[in-house]
């Protein structure tokens, strides 16, 4: 991290003056991403207006993402910088903290939200649990705050901006609809998901769900044997039909979990794979925040139905 803090401080010196020069002339606003959610969203709203550049790619766990030399080099020479905030990108707090030295405010998008309406964290510097997109009321908070800021940075795309805004957080009201008539089809007792890591309680709490994930809040914490057992007890005496692996997660985790539930002559399924800190490739349907909730809640349900 030292050598990447100190190529970021020797790149500000040589690129000082390239910035300066670039904002003054026409030109497309270059907008650097964090997560793949929040790269999604950006090109929903900025559209061809706007060039995006995403640092993490399909299957890419922010918790222990570090940048590299070329993330670097991306951040420096960016107008806007867009990321989740809470310490979810946690390797790239130094960077964003030097940027801020450098006349450059990379935004938190979570900053936006109501710390009241949280989920308390003790794993995170922030005290907050960061994976606030699973609660879609937050993610449309995000789009509002995208939206502000492209306009205020590029006021002659503005129609275009909130036009792009109004049809997007359309489509996310219809998805909250189509999310809230899959789960109500799910008797209740039922509505328990056992996952790698808790990234799903945003979603629990929306919906309705018993969330319990075998590694908490970060990835960079290990289930001990202690923890597995645990809750192989509890999947047991819950009679969860299925668990879930993740698309961030190695699956070694949740596999070692299914065994530990049948050597004490229990049987529980591995129900599929969820799309938790990342969304699935560009170009599929997992490639984008909606059709991954939509691929998230179909195979939710239907495991556990």
């Amino acid at each position: 991290m030292k050598k990447v803090i100190i190529l970021f401080a020797i790149t500000i010196i040589l690129t000082a003056c390239k910035n300066d020069n670039d904002t003054k002339v026409n030109k497309k606003l270059n907008v650097v991403t964090t997560t793949t959610m929040i790269t999604d969203l950006v090109k929903n709203i900025g559209g061809d207006s706007i060039n995006v550049q995403g640092l993490m790619g399909a299957g890419v766990d922010p918790h222990l993402y570090k940048a590299s030399e070329g993330d670097v080099s991306k951040l420096v020479n960016s107008d806007v910088i867009f990321y989740n905030g809470l310490h979810l990108e946690g390797k790239l707090v130094e960077v964003f903290e030097k940027m801020k030295g450098a006349d450059k405010t990379p935004i938190a998008l979570a900053n936006e939200l109501n710390k009241n309406r949280l989920i308390g964290s003790d794993y995170f510097a922030s005290n907050y649990d960061p994976h606030v997109w699973f609660n879609i009321n937050f993610f449309e908070q995000f789009v509002e705050k995208v939206t502000l800021v492209l306009c205020e940075k590029d006021p002659k795309n503005t129609e275009t901006f909130r036009a792009n805004e109004k049809r997007y957080l359309a489509e996310l009201e219809n998805l909250k609809e189509e999310v809230q008539d899959a789960v109500n089809g799910l008797d209740p007792e039922k509505r328990i998901l056992v996952t790698a890591h808790d990234a799903f309680n945003y979603f629990g709490k929306a919906y309705d769900f018993n969330v319990v994930g075998l590694q908490g809040l970060s990835t960079a914490t290990e289930a001990g044997v202690q923890d597995v057992q645990k809750l192989a007890n509890f999947i047991i005496d819950k009679k969860v039909k299925s668990i879930f692996i993740e698309s961030s997660v190695p699956r070694r985790t949740i596999e070692a979990l299914q065994e530990a539930v049948k050597s004490k002559g229990h049987d529980v399924k591995i129900g599929g794979t969820l799309y938790s800190d990342a969304l699935g490739t560009e170009g599929t349907q997992e490639g984008t925040y909606i059709g991954m909730y939509r691929y998230n809640i179909k195979t939710i349900i239907s495991a556990l139905m």
